[in-house]
């Protein structure tokens, strides 16, 4: 499917085959001089032919088309390797960009091995090959262009400044107008669905850095918030006020689940609120489980990280319990 969303902005809707997310919606802007498209859907055919078909219902040309990558997660940057190797300019931030390639080496997927056990995982049973950002992700490195905060991409009629959001993925970023009071936010902030918010190593608390740029997005003047999945943004400061509610909320909730004993990740996410539709733990699918420990240990973390929770390791599985 293909709309124009506003003047020569158009949203291509790509499906996600077996996915919660169901969709991706990437964005072309289209100018005499330059094209630009942000985000392509997985490394799939089903994927591919969808946004091929876009492109060409577009009367999209290539050769003077350029991809922007928002963030590192396989349902944006699944394609960027083929378009890379037609001739089309990439753009990431470096941080991302440097990730998606170390995502094409085997040693990059070699940790989830070490975090399998730390997680506890291994109780379920489940691989890295279940994983989509391994099944999904290119498979050969981009040549991409790095992207820092304030730089200015100009197509057609549109200023887009590159703006720093952290949080999602380590190197997020976004794409501000401020003219037109736009933002293309990748998945920063999502109506209807929360961003999922992982563990990305214990070098900082990913989620205070997550409020952070929640926080610096919501002093912005915007009109429409093109993010990634479901549907566009038109009143950005309440949704992230609910997006701050949400993970204030979850951390009571995981307040309560370590209040009296320690716990592994895997079993603190076992007994979190989800929104699937399933009768228990054991019936998550295998990539949920992945996603689900992440954002549990996200959490979990903050939570050592602000002096409220103890964190123990023992026989390679890390245990938390509430302080006091």
């Amino acid at each position: 499917m293909v709309l124009e969303i506003y003047p020569d902005i158009y949203l291509l809707e790509i499906p996600l085959p077996n996915n919660p997310l169901r969709s991706l919606n990437s964005y072309v802007i289209k100018s005499k001089e330059l094209n630009l498209i942000i985000d392509t859907g997985f490394n799939i055919e089903e994927c591919k032919d969808a946004f091929m078909k876009g492109l060409k219902d577009l009367n999209i040309n290539i050769e003077n088309t350029s991809l922007l990558i928002t963030h590192l997660h396989s349902d944006h940057s699944g394609l960027a390797a083929s378009l890379n190797q037609k001739g089309v300019k990439v753009y990431a931030g470096e941080i991302d960009g440097n990730m998606i390639n170390e995502m094409t080496k085997e040693e990059y997927w070699k940790r989830f091995d070490d975090y399998k056990i730390l997680f506890d995982l291994e109780r379920d049973n489940i691989s890295i090959d279940d994983h989509p950002g391994y099944k999904y992700c290119p498979k050969k490195p981009i040549d991409f262009i790095p992207l820092e905060e304030g730089q200015i991409l100009t197509i057609g009629n549109y200023k887009l400044e590159v703006v720093d959001i952290p949080g999602h993925t380590p190197g997020h970023i976004g794409l501000y107008e401020r003219e037109h009071r736009l933002f293309f936010g990748g998945d920063h902030v999502l109506n209807r669905i929360t961003p999922n918010i992982s563990f990305w190593g214990f070098n900082g608390d990913i989620l205070s850095i997550y409020f952070e740029s929640l926080k610096k997005v919501y002093d912005y003047s915007i009109d429409f918030l093109f993010s990634s999945h479901r549907s566009i943004v038109t009143a950005h400061r309440k949704r992230i006020e609910q997006l701050l509610k949400h993970h204030a909320e979850r951390l009571n909730e995981i307040r309560g689940i370590i209040k009296d004993k320690k716990m592994s990740i895997r079993d603190v996410a076992s007994k979190m609120h989800w929104d699937l539709r399933c009768d228990s733990w054991e019936y998550f699918p295998s990539p949920q489980k992945w996603f689900a420990s992440g954002e549990a240990m996200s959490h979990l973390e903050h939570l050592a990280y602000i002096g409220e929770a103890e964190r123990t390791e023992k026989n390679g599985i890390l245990y938390y319990k509430l302080i006091g």
